[in-house]
């Protein structure tokens, strides 16, 4: 279900009609009903549309912050601040070379050093050549057996290795009625609208799955088989995104 949609169903839900939602909110009739189709282009700009669907959002009664999240996802995300600093800075840092003149004492230093070490090798070869002995084997005197072969480790009896994951699968379960919207590769919706209460469905994808929910800890959640409770529990927003990998084992 879309952001227009969740909307026009939640404020027909509170029985007001778009007319009672424009005195309340003091936004145009013509803008409300195409923000409830999903056009908003009459709003002027992302800015006012977040305005906007926040200001019909508390008026109908619902929280409107995961459909903000969700324009924000679709509209090329919310807008960053930029500091004074970073945009007076260029990007890469400007090399300049400097010119040095060559270091001659440190040319003759490492002559001399190689030239004294030339020498103590020289020294060291011809006073040790008399001291060299052959190693002789007495006669009668068996020669040294070579070592037993050690017999091979045993084999340990470790975990087979799993298979990895070829897709990620959520499952999730509402324990109250609430927002949810649900992304899989390359921000792909799979679901996105009002999840009721005792309410279930199940998802997958290749390689992540996002998840935006509107109320912590209002849904149960299993992920690739493995049950991992309420997240976010009395707290506000909740997002969320897994991988094949997930949950991680503590």
């Amino acid at each position: 279900m879309s952001i227009g949609e969740t909307l026009a169903e939640e404020r027909q839900r509170a029985g007001l009609s778009v007319t009672q939602v424009s005195l309340q909110t003091r936004i145009r009739e013509t803008v409300i009903r195409g923000v409830e189709a999903d056009d908003f282009s009459a709003c002027g700009g992302n800015f006012y549309a977040r305005g906007h669907i926040r200001s019909i959002g508390r008026v109908i009664g619902i929280d409107p912050e995961p459909l903000v999240a969700e324009f924000d996802a679709t509209h090329g995300g919310a807008p960053q601040p930029v500091s004074a600093v970073s945009a007076f800075e260029p990007e890469q840092p400007v090399a300049f070379r400097e010119r040095r003149s060559p270091n001659w004492s440190a040319a003759m230093a490492l002559a001399l050093a190689l030239v004294i070490i030339y020498g103590v090798f020289q020294v060291i070869g011809q006073t040790g050549g008399g001291e060299r002995r052959t190693a002789q084997q007495v006669a009668g005197t068996p020669a040294p057996s070579a070592p037993a072969p050690t017999s091979a480790p045993p084999k340990s009896d470790g975990p087979v290795a799993v298979a990895p994951r070829t897709n990620v699968q959520v499952r999730v379960e509402a324990k109250r009625t609430t927002w949810l919207n649900v992304r899989g590769d390359d921000g792909k919706t799979l679901f996105s609208g009002m999840l009721r209460e005792g309410e279930q469905k199940d998802f997958t994808a290749r390689k992540k799955v996002r998840l935006v929910v509107g109320v912590g800890g209002s849904v149960d959640l299993t992920v690739n088989g493995k049950d991992i409770g309420s997240p976010g529990k009395g707290k506000g927003v909740q997002r969320l995104s897994f991988d094949r990998n997930d949950p991680e084992p503590a």
